[in-house]
């Protein structure tokens, strides 16, 4: 459990939180994505991170769309909510990922206020006229079996209820494997970003327009 306890500390811990290149589509469609260091590249080149990755794939499969990464280590759902009504005014996407809570598990705040804020996200989001994407994560059990339950469950809930893709554990395959993580042990390292993709890639292209965009 060390390397995915230890992804949630860092991301809590974080000192200096990293806004990573949140710019305009360049005429595009936007996908957005607001996240936490597991989506901002923290430690490793950003483009080596798996948003960056998906940028590439959306290329070579013919998808017009650009990539906007508005991830900042240490983010929680809190902060994620008070940066989107700007972020969507200022890109207008067409498509929203939404990889955020784990800060908040390891903090032990309310799964009420996760939910409540998780949802407000999602309804902005809608209304703007974007698709959602929610990425689930799990909290260790030794933040108490009953939290850590009803913390993952509520990722699925929320997309039943709100009619969004989901992305069910958003480390699958990452999580227990200490090789995919960085020399520190804690965050994961070049080789998990493709996991981390292809972990997104089938629930996200579905979501997509006719190639090219259009």
């Amino acid at each position: 459990m060390r390397p995915f306890l230890s992804i949630l500390l860092i991301a809590c811990l974080a000192s200096a939180p990293l806004a990573r290149g949140e710019t305009g589509g360049g005429g595009k469609p936007v996908i957005l994505v607001l996240g936490d260091s597991l989506s901002a590249a923290y430690g490793i080149p950003p483009a080596k991170g798996w948003v960056a990755l998906l940028q590439r794939r959306l290329d070579r499969a013919g998808y017009g769309y650009a990539v906007v990464n508005a991830s900042i280590s240490g983010e929680t759902t809190v902060g994620g909510l008070e940066r989107l009504p700007r972020a969507l005014a200022r890109h207008r996407p067409a498509v929203v990922i939404l990889e955020l809570g784990g800060n908040d598990g390891l903090r032990g705040l309310p799964v009420e206020q996760l939910r409540t804020n998780l949802e407000a996200m999602i309804t902005a989001s809608q209304r703007a006229g974007a698709r959602v994407v929610l990425t689930g994560i799990r909290i260790p059990l030794n933040y108490g079996q009953r939290y850590s339950e009803k913390f993952f469950a509520t990722y699925a809930e929320l997309a039943g209820a709100r009619k969004t893709a989901l992305v069910p554990f958003f480390l699958e395959g990452v999580a227990m494997r200490e090789e995919l993580f960085q020399d520190d042990g804690i965050h994961p390292g070049i080789e998990a970003q493709p996991i981390l993709l292809d972990n997104v890639w089938p629930v996200l292209e579905p979501l997509l327009t006719a190639k090219g965009g259009g």
